[in-house]
């Protein structure tokens, strides 16, 4: 009889040890270190030998036919698969906990039932009766789903085999479940994968999607190990902040679509509904003529989306100044930063900065520089700027405004929601000479930028003194910001 071989696996990042350690020396967390048996993680059935069977091998070449997708009823979710889920694809959507992931699976699985498909909802969280209550406060308890309670994989497997394929199949929460080819703990990394390996092996062999509602870390990782992401065919993110009504479904990875797009949701009392028109709820509440605000002329996907930036720039009275960002890249402020003292004269060192996106939307694309910029020196000055104006562009180290892709789908976005000014990189007036809807400020050099706000505004704390009307950046440099 074979001795057992026990190991030690971290259940942050899946690394495996011959001894306890109280520090995981792969991803560094403490006590994350739990003991697993290393022998039981495959069963005996799989490990008997077996002599291989041949297979036929193809060319690259050849026409292969697209993959049948089932619509989801939900526009936003339809847009962030890449028009719906693919027969035989496997979905991991991680979010922390009160999100509103559970709501949106509900809602969609409602929608796909009432169209007359078969959809299986399977929680190894909440009873039966906690998911009926949830569907009855969203108005969908007449929706034809079927639920189950029920955490054995095995025992999933060979319920959902009986009958028609289910078309959808979720699985709230994959954390939940275990399979007795392993001897872990349910949550551990060991019974995560082999859960997900069968789950996915069914998906494949039977040709039903199947959904995987993942828990976060206090990082905003999906727990469990990081091969789950891979062997899945795609992972969404919904994301959002507690206080903020909004929620954004984001692709991270999607083999059968652009990991670009995402999917903008309003949470009322009712559930989840679909935003249609983004830019147009993230500017609902614009705080106009104020200092420190400015409109940014993004794109998500194929999607242009317009959101107020705000930046407070104030005198500090600590030795370090503080800098604060909530909704970008804590390092593009402090370049952009940089930028502006450096090429602009533009001193900050005595001064704590903050930067906010409204609306809990996170940016990510350099196009939101300029934006950032225009907003930090209006805060600086004390002055308004324009309300009717857009910003975008990217900054370079040397002060150059750099210009960015899809400028045309940007000024029609700000020309159909009413503004008549944008300020781009001069390298893209040719691109955007068709747009005759806006005047177009086209600057080369963040300098330009600053000039003109700086004419524009007061020093702070000196609201009486009248505006400059031939202030250049020199004003800075004298020591004055």
């Amino acid at each position: 009889m074979a001795k057992n071989t026990l190991s030690f696996v971290c259940q942050n990042c899946g690394a495996a040890y011959n001894r306890w350690q109280g520090k995981c020396e792969s991803c560094g967390e403490w006590n994350t270190l739990a003991e697993e048996d290393a022998t039981g993680s495959v069963p005996v059935s799989i490990r008997s030998k077996r002599k291989g069977r041949t297979f036929a091998l193809e060319s690259l070449a050849g026409k292969s036919p697209d993959a049948p997708r089932l619509s989801s009823g939900m526009t936003e979710l339809d847009r962030v698969t890449g028009g719906g889920f693919v027969r035989g694809s496997v979905l991991l959507v991680g979010g922390d906990p009160g999100i509103g992931k559970s709501t949106l699976l509900t809602q969609a699985t409602s929608l796909m039932a009432r169209a007359g498909h078969r959809i299986v909802y399977i929680s190894g969280e909440e009873a039966i009766a906690q998911v009926r209550l949830r569907a009855e406060r969203l108005g969908l308890s007449d929706a034809p789903v079927q639920l189950a309670a029920e955490t054995s994989v095995e025992d999933i497997v060979s319920t959902l085999s009986e009958g028609a394929v289910p078309r959808l199949i979720v699985i709230d929460s994959i954390q939940t479940m275990w399979t007795d080819t392993v001897e872990s703990a349910p949550g551990t990394v060991t019974q995560v994968r082999a859960s997900a390996q069968a789950l996915i092996r069914f998906a494949k062999k039977t040709g039903a999607a199947i959904i995987l509602v993942g828990h976060v870390t206090k990082d905003g990782q999906i727990a469990g190990p990081r091969v789950v992401e891979h062997m899945v065919d795609a992972v969404m993110s919904f994301e959002g902040e507690g206080s903020q009504q909004f929620r954004i479904l984001r692709a991270v990875k999607n083999r059968f679509g652009p990991t670009d797009e995402i999917g903008v949701f309003e949470m009322t009392g009712l559930g989840l509904r679909e935003v249609t028109n983004p830019s147009e709820l993230f500017l609902s509440e614009r705080d106009l003529g104020t200092p420190g605000t400015a409109v940014f002329a993004g794109i998500e996907g194929t999607r242009p989306l317009l959101v107020e930036l705000q930046a407070l720039v104030a005198p500090t009275s600590l030795g370090t100044p503080r800098r604060a960002v909530v909704g970008w890249d804590p390092s593009r402020l402090s370049m952009v930063l940089a930028v502006l003292e450096a090429h602009c004269g533009v001193k900050l060192s005595g001064h704590d900065v903050y930067l906010n996106v409204a609306g809990g939307l996170r940016i990510h694309e350099p196009a939101a520089d300029l934006a950032a910029a225009a907003a930090l020196v209006s805060s600086l000055v004390n002055a308004q700027l324009p309300t009717d104006a857009v910003y975008f562009g990217e900054i370079s180290l040397s002060g150059v405004v750099r210009p960015v892709a899809q400028t045309p789908a940007r000024l029609k976005e700000a020309a159909k929601l009413g503004f008549q000014r944008a300020v781009l990189p001069e390298s893209a007036r040719g691109e955007a000479s068709g747009d005759a809807g806006l005047t177009l400020n086209a600057i080369n050099s963040l300098t330009t930028l600053v000039a003109e706000i700086a004419a524009r505004g007061s020093r702070r704390g000196d609201s009486s003194a009248p505006a400059e009307k031939n202030a250049t950046p020199a004003r800075f440099r004298r020591g004055e910001g």
